[in-house]
């Protein structure tokens, strides 16, 4: 059933894009014949025309997003997987130089209304890292990063793994940083509207990641709460694409990692 519904959506979109692209070029061969007996519009009435399509367009994109957005997730997810492959290899062999142990590593998170999953990253920190600690955030400088650690994570090559989370289909390429159980509890008890955060597909990268700094306090946590909000609130392709070159201009200056 879900199935049909994507693909009457799909028709539905592609049908407006034909009549859009028809209109066009009648009016321009209207311009172009001399003899033609159709009338061209008047540019304003061209004009009028035009936005009530491309309004439509926008209004049909935003009420399907959610739909839209997982394909778009898995054509970038895709692509960004093959053009990572060689980054991967490279910090794979690193890693097995400098420190015993596996190359990846796998850690529960909270994903979309509510559910867990194994987020997938490389291993950048010592075998057992929280053993005596616990759950903890990550610091500047920490001692359980391994060598070329602290680089891996300045570059974001070690979160280069979760596109295989967006081809399964429990993370999206934009979205809410998905958390621990453990602080999710624990965060969701102490900052309001925190639980909202679920509401969508947690993402490799979000409004919150790449305008606010690392959590370093619950102040820090709470401002990033109103970025997540307001992104879900306001998602459309047109954020997700700013956000996606935010991210660039932010991961080649080496910032918003520990």
């Amino acid at each position: 059933m879900k199935r049909i519904k994507v693909g009457l959506n799909l028709a539905i979109l592609v049908t407006y894009v034909l009549m859009f692209a028809f209109s066009l070029i009648s009016i321009c061969y209207a311009q172009a014949s001399p003899h033609s007996p159709v009338r061209v519009p008047e540019p304003g009435t061209l004009a009028l025309f035009s936005t009530g399509i491309i309004g439509g367009l926008i209004r049909f994109a935003r009420r399907h997003f959610v739909e839209f957005k997982r394909f778009f997730d898995i054509t970038v997810g895709a692509i960004g997987l093959v053009i990572a492959l060689p980054a991967i290899a490279l910090a794979a062999l690193l890693i097995k130089i400098v420190s015993p142990g596996p190359v990846f590593f796998k850690q529960e998170r909270v994903g979309w209304d509510g559910r867990i999953f194994d987020i997938y990253k490389m291993r950048t920190m010592s075998i057992d890292a929280e053993k005596s600690t616990g759950p903890v955030w990550a610091t500047e400088d920490d001692p359980r990063l391994i060598r070329f650690g602290k680089l891996m994570r300045k570059m974001h090559v070690d979160e280069l793994p979760q596109l295989f989370n967006v081809l399964k289909g429990d993370m999206s390429i934009v979205g809410p940083r998905p958390e621990r159980p453990v602080f999710v509890k624990k965060l969701t008890a102490e900052i309001t509207d925190y639980g909202k955060r679920i509401r969508v597909r947690p993402g490799i990268t979000g409004l919150a990641q790449v305008w606010h700094k690392y959590d370093e306090t619950m102040e820090d946590v709470r401002k990033k709460v109103k970025y997540d909000l307001l992104y879900i609130r306001e998602m459309c392709l047109m954020v997700d694409l700013r956000i996606m070159a935010r991210t660039i201009i932010v991961s080649a200056r080496g910032k918003g990692a520990r």
